[in-house]
């Protein structure tokens, strides 16, 4: 380990601030551009030790576990709390431009929606039991270490004012001092809390854990590793008025106004499509709000959010017709044939994107595709396979869904 001072030029893709050292890059966490900082460096990772000359873009954080001088050490749940909120913003935006860029696509790109403190109504808290206390909060980043948390400004006042209940939780079902993972989803009943990585409880253990909840007040479902074990209230999500009952750890946007402003984005470019073919649809999102403007044919790979989804298209009234198919699109995409049927197609996949998809639409006739993705790098790939088959790109929108870290999610509009 080598003691230096740089300078950083630029803030990298992962919100790293990045300084250029004689043998290459050197990435350093907590910096902004122009900061000259003093680091502890390995190879090309830097740690803040001190900021010579700060940047006039950097602001206090809003949590005392933020950056290296943070309450038991640096949460790795945010890695832009010190940014100025316009050069964040901005920050944000560039990374869409630049991902569309490197595939040779240069459409406007709009000004990016902001996210707010106190939206997040889906967080992923890491846990661990230890002799004196059961341990709830965020890993550190690139480690195991455990950051136990007693605030978190982006989450919903919902969940952590239920922070006890949830560690209570976590506590009744720790068997061992291993890691965990716990997921809540707050929702119209309460918290649905999922919890993952612990080996199988004894029938005692079980029933201790089943007593434990139903003391605790505000929690709609407790499961264990996929299988709900108990559930004193059935956990409800709204998609555009219509109400959904998703399965244990299922998917859901991180904000219900990043939610609100993806589906507004979505309906205004399909409109007045009379059918509508919604792809990696998962418990609804989006096919049930466009089943108010025509048919909708919603593909899943994975059956229970498909059979949640199905449940409640047909216990709303006033909705179109609403079909399902469970189908891994990965491997089996829907083929430009199959597509004729449709005047419009939204899909939304995992990080990993719709490249296969992507190829069978570019192939097909559909007048109308929107792509919402949460990867600027692989959206930027699918819309290319898509341009260069005669698609143009009418508006892109970046939505800032993840407070304060370098992740963006993006709502593209195209045509043929």
């Amino acid at each position: 380990m080598s003691t230096e001072t740089v300078t950083i030029q630029k803030l990298g893709a992962q919100g790293d601030g990045i300084a250029q050292g004689t043998d290459g890059p050197i990435y350093v966490p907590f910096t902004l551009p122009g900061e000259s900082v003093a680091i502890a460096r390995v190879k090309s990772h830097g740690t803040l030790m001190s900021i010579a000359t700060a940047s006039p873009d950097r602001q206090e954080p809003h949590c005392r576990h933020f950056g290296p001088e943070g309450v038991n050490g640096a949460c790795g749940g945010c890695t832009l709390q010190h940014y100025a909120d316009q050069p964040y913003r901005a920050f944000k935006r560039q990374l869409v431009i630049d991902a569309l860029r490197s595939k040779g696509l240069t459409p406007e790109v709009d000004d990016i929606i902001a996210a707010r403190p106190g939206e997040r109504r889906r967080v992923v808290f890491a846990a661990r039991k230890t002799e004196k206390d059961m341990l709830i909060g965020f890993n550190q980043a690139e480690s195991h270490h455990i950051v136990a948390i007693q605030e978190c400004p982006i989450a919903s006042v919902g969940i952590m004012s239920r922070l006890p209940a949830i560690r209570a939780v976590g506590a009744a079902l720790a068997v061992s001092a291993e890691a965990f993972r716990i997921s809540v989803l707050e929702t119209l009943s309460g918290l649905d809390i999922a919890v993952d990585d612990i080996k199988k409880l004894s029938d005692k253990q079980r029933r201790s854990a089943i007593e434990t909840v139903l003391t605790l007040r505000g929690i709609a479902r407790v499961s264990l590793n996929g299988e709900i074990l108990v559930e004193p209230m059935k956990p409800m999500v709204e998609f555009g008025g219509v109400q959904v009952s998703p399965p244990p750890g299922a998917f859901a946007q991180a904000t219900k106004p990043a939610e609100e402003a993806m589906a507004e984005l979505v309906a205004a470019h399909v409109r007045k499509a009379k059918r509508i073919a919604d792809l990696f649809a998962g418990s609804g999102t989006f096919a049930l709000r466009l089943a108010r403007i025509g048919r909708v044919h919603a593909v899943e790979g994975e059956d229970k959010p498909l059979a949640a989804l199905d449940h409640a298209a047909r216990n709303t009234p006033g909705l179109k017709p609403v079909t399902t198919e469970r189908r891994d699109l990965f491997r089996r995409p829907l083929m430009a044939q199959e597509l004729k049927a449709y005047d419009a197609v939204v899909f939304d996949p995992p990080r990993a994107g719709a490249e296969f998809q992507s190829k069978e639409l570019a192939r097909s006739t559909v007048k109308k595709i929107v792509a919402v993705s949460c990867n600027p790098l692989t959206l930027a790939r699918d819309l290319a396979l898509l341009v260069e088959s005669g698609y143009r790109i009418t508006r892109v929108t970046p939505i800032d869904q993840f407070l304060w870290s370098s992740h963006v999610e993006v709502v593209a509009a195209l045509e043929k």
